[in-house]
């Protein structure tokens, strides 16, 4: 089963956010999802004791280094997506889990910090694919951009990666209020009341089009494979 690993040496780039929301759209599509939870925060396991987590996300927590491997190829044999939530810093454990994945997601925000992080995360992909000696699916997606408005930092941060032959989700992670009270309430963005979030209909719209590239690129991925 696909393994995606959402990664960004710099804290904050809207990574566990974006890893969350994937997880719950894939569930409310009815697939079985294990979340492993390797952010030392645990911001995931956090919202998994909150009421409304849906029954077929499983949560995994306290991996380690040395177990992140083993916990991995397990929830590979259960779920048919594991999504990893890596933690903030280019460590032993990030790198192991990228050596896995099927698709590595770097979150970045329109700023020259995150872009640095975000150039960071490229370097340690181009360095596990030669050591597997395999080409690691990778793509950046933008967070917390505008809902209408893209600042000219965000635009100048997706002109610099488009330069660098670096691929960009086309669809990015917008600030939504909605976004943070999954965290605060539990559960998933369709279970959140209307009536108490503002444009909620736009953040479920936003969460399937990002759940729904991602489908896509695993397709495409596992189709290169096939014919290789």
């Amino acid at each position: 089963m696909p393994v995606i690993a959402f990664a960004n040496p710099k804290g904050g780039a809207g990574k566990t956010t974006t890893a969350l929301l994937l997880a719950t759209e894939l569930a409310a599509k009815g697939a079985a999802v294990t979340v492993i939870d390797a952010d030392p925060e645990r911001w995931i396991s956090q919202w998994a004791k909150l009421p409304g987590k849906p029954g077929n996300v499983r949560i995994v927590a306290d991996v380690t280094e040395e177990s992140v491997v083993d916990a991995i190829e397990a929830a590979e044999e259960e779920a048919q997506f594991v999504i990893v939530d890596l933690e903030g810093t280019a460590s032993l454990m990030v790198s192991n889990t990228i050596g896995m994945a099927d698709l590595v997601v770097i979150p970045i925000q329109g700023s020259s910090m995150d872009a640095k992080g975000g150039a960071k995360m490229l370097r340690l992909i181009r360095n596990q694919e030669k050591m597997s000696r395999r080409k690691i699916a990778h793509a950046v997606v933008l967070t917390r951009t505008g809902a209408a408005v893209t600042s000219r930092a965000l635009r100048n941060v997706a002109e610099q990666l488009r330069a660098g032959g670096i691929d960009i989700f086309a669809t990015p992670i917008v600030e939504r209020a909605a976004y943070r009270d999954l965290f605060d309430y539990g559960g998933t963005l369709a279970g959140l009341d209307g009536a108490q979030v503002s444009n909620l209909d736009k953040a479920i719209q936003n969460a399937r089009e990002f759940a729904g590239e991602v489908v896509a690129r695993l397709k495409a991925i596992a189709a290169e494979r096939q014919a290789a």
